[in-house]
This record gives structure tokens, C-alpha cells and sequence, in this order.
């Protein structure tokens, strides 16, 4: 073996919420649009970006600690329905694909 071949590194964020590193991949990139800020699952949106882990307790603990409007820099307070809306659904498509898989 030449020693060329070299896995690759996975990228990591922080979630603005617990504020634990993790990959990536496992967390959920948040964007303001009009003073809401806004889940962007494919990480396509134009503009600065804030990760959250896509559990309810995380976009909780974030808005709590206020983190969204210093992360993402913004003023004042930022509209988070549309984010919990998302993370409550995907969380319950979650829970039913364990609650199938598992029987």
C-alpha cells in the first residue's frame, strides 16, 4: 500500500441548542427568511446558516439560550414555528419507522 488512499473527513457543526459537535449529516441547517427562521433539510438556501439537532428538545433549548438571532446575526426575536412544525413531524415519521421495524 502507497499510503494514498485517505478516508475522508467528515464535516462537523455544533447545534446551537445543546451545543454538542456532531457530524454534519445528523444535524438540521436552519435559515431566516423574513424575520422566520426556517429548516433547510438540503442545505440549499442562500444565506448564513445555524444547525440544530432535529429533535424538539434541541429547537427548544435554542430558543431558550436565544441562539438562533446571535448565531444566524440578526436582531430581535425570530419566528420558529415552521422550524418546530418540521422537527415534530419528522420526529414522528421517526418514531413510526422504529415503532415498525422493530416488531
Amino acid at each position: 500500500m502507497s499510503g494514498r488512499t485517505h478516508a475522508r473527513a467528515c464535516p462537523e457543526r455544533t447545534c446551537v441548542g445543546c451545543r454538542e459537535r456532531a457530524a454534519k449529516i445528523e444535524l438540521l441547517r436552519t435559515v431566516v427568511i423574513e424575520d422566520t427562521c426556517v429548516p433547510d433539510p438540503r442545505g440549499t438556501l442562500p444565506g448564513r446558516g445555524a444547525y440544530v439537532h432535529p429533535v424538539p428538545a434541541c429547537v427548544d433549548l435554542a430558543v431558550r439560550r436565544r441562539a438562533f438571532p446571535r448565531a444566524l446575526r440578526v436582531p430581535g426575536p425570530l419566528d420558529v414555528k415552521a422550524l418546530r412544525q418540521y422537527v415534530e413531524q419528522t420526529e414522528g415519521c421517526r418514531q413510526r419507522l422504529a415503532e415498525q421495524a422493530a416488531p
